[in-house]
């Protein structure tokens, strides 16, 4: 099966700075199997993230020149949205645009540093940066998840120890028991057995 190559998306409204961009992508693959990447033109920003969806690049490339406030935030919210790998390119910056970007999810946000011969090495760090933030992301969520999982089956525990009188390690082995006999995940159970539990429990009189 082939692998297809890299889709990238360079964005920026002027010709020869995306040539540069370009050049710098194809020089350094050239004569590589395979390795020359599809490459992608957005000249304008009208109807932006439809046609960044249209495309589904691997990588987007931004080539800013002298942006204004609103174009950044624009671009920002690009880099927010697509899920994807994102170089900025800049002419200029300050500390409060570049944590703009970081925050943003920019992978690689490069000042005065448009030259064709650093491009690819520029398109490796954001890849790089891209999967290993995503990597973090990832298990950050699986972490949270779990202590989630955790709380719910807790509060499982004590329903069942309250309701049979039976010790912690025999609610959890009842919990466990149950949970294997529906082929559900004790997790799954535990949050049922809670919402059912906060459903009949008598509500407070107050006439």
């Amino acid at each position: 099966m082939t692998q297809r190559s890299l889709r990238i998306l360079i964005i920026d409204e002027n010709a020869v700075r995306a040539a540069i961009l370009e050049e710098g992508l194809r020089l350094a693959n050239d004569g590589e199997d395979g390795g020359v990447p599809e490459i992608h033109h957005i000249r304008d920003t009208a109807n932006l993230l439809a046609r960044i969806g249209a495309v589904d690049p691997d990588v987007i490339l931004i080539d800013l020149e002298n942006p204004s406030r609103d174009t950044l935030e624009q671009m920002f919210q690009v880099s927010r949205l697509a899920r994807r790998p994102v170089a900025m390119f800049v002419d200029k910056s300050d500390s409060a645009t570049v944590q703009a970007a970081i925050d943003a999810g920019v992978s690689a946000y490069v000042v005065d540093g448009l030259r064709k011969e650093r491009v690819q090495s520029i398109l490796d760090v954001t890849i790089s940066r891209f999967h290993a933030f995503d990597r973090l992301q990832s298990e950050l969520q699986q972490a949270k998840s779990a202590l989630e999982d955790r709380k719910i089956i807790e509060q499982a525990k004590a329903i069942v120890m309250q309701q049979r009188g039976c010790s912690e390690d025999d609610a959890y082995v009842l919990l466990r028991r149950t949970a294997m006999n529906q082929n559900r995940k004790i997790a799954e159970l535990a949050r049922s057995l809670v919402a059912a539990a906060a459903l009949l429990r008598p509500r407070a009189d107050h006439d």
